[in-house]
């Protein structure tokens, strides 16, 4: 199976990224309301993803600190969240014919379900119950993964090219020096170990495997547009 390539779009990025963005990822994770994203944005989102047949995906978060940074929460809480934000796109969805395909969490959110059984079962629970059928994007040899395994529901492990890695497979923060990758041949060497050898070396240099059937780009990183589409290339994208 190729590898699936996605971003996180409709966070404020100009719309030339978004628009430059559809055009080499098979996969959007659109705000809906909660870090970021408005109407306006997901309608955009929407309409670019029917325009380039890329597969749409909700991506709720949290609205403080751009849903980034530790959080606490309660699996009810968490299902809110969920409804409001999930619900919302999938209304502009529907307007535009456009399936909803998928739901990756963001920042805060996708961590912290990674961390703590109760939520991660609470989080798979409220998407088997509100959108059957629909795929969850989680971290790949996760809790999340593993929960929604066992409970059969759809779930693609994700991988992130342009993200440093700790040793135990968990993302390094963002407060931490080279833990956004920025160089599009380091990047790129990393897409490629990912989608042929089902690895990538953590910040210590240890080689970590990661079966992935979708690997994200995030808009923010400097130069997304160019590495996308390097990226799209190299895994053999085509439109």
């Amino acid at each position: 199976m190729k590898l699936d390539l996605n971003c996180d779009l409709g966070e404020g990025e100009p719309l030339a990224t978004t628009r430059a963005l559809m055009r080499s990822i098979t996969s959007a994770n659109v705000a809906c309301g909660g870090h970021a994203g408005s109407l306006s944005s997901m309608e955009t989102c929407v309409r670019l993803a029917k325009r380039y047949r890329v597969h749409l995906g909700a991506h709720p978060g949290v609205a403080s600190r751009f849903g980034r940074g530790s959080i606490e929460i309660l699996p009810p809480a968490l299902e809110l969240i969920l409804i409001q934000q999930v619900n919302a796109l999938q209304t502009v969805a529907k307007a535009q014919q456009v399936r909803l395909g998928h739901i990756k969490l963001h920042g805060s959110l996708y961590h912290v379900v990674e961390t703590d059984r109760v939520l991660a079962g609470a989080y798979v629970s409220a998407v088997a119950r509100w959108w059957p059928g629909v795929k969850i994007f989680a971290r790949a040899g996760g809790l999340v993964e593993k929960v929604a395994k066992a409970t059969r529901i759809p779930v693609w492990r994700e991988a992130f090219a342009d993200r440093a890695y700790n040793d135990d497979g968990t993302l390094a923060p963002r407060t931490e020096p080279g833990a956004v990758l920025t160089e599009l041949k380091t990047i790129l060497e990393r897409a490629s170990l990912l989608a042929t050898q089902h690895e990538i070396t953590s910040v210590s240099g240890k080689v970590l495997r990661l079966d992935a059937e979708t690997l994200c780009v995030h808009a923010d990183t400097p130069g997304s547009a160019a590495i996308a589409r390097a990226i799209a290339k190299l895994l053999g994208v085509r439109r």
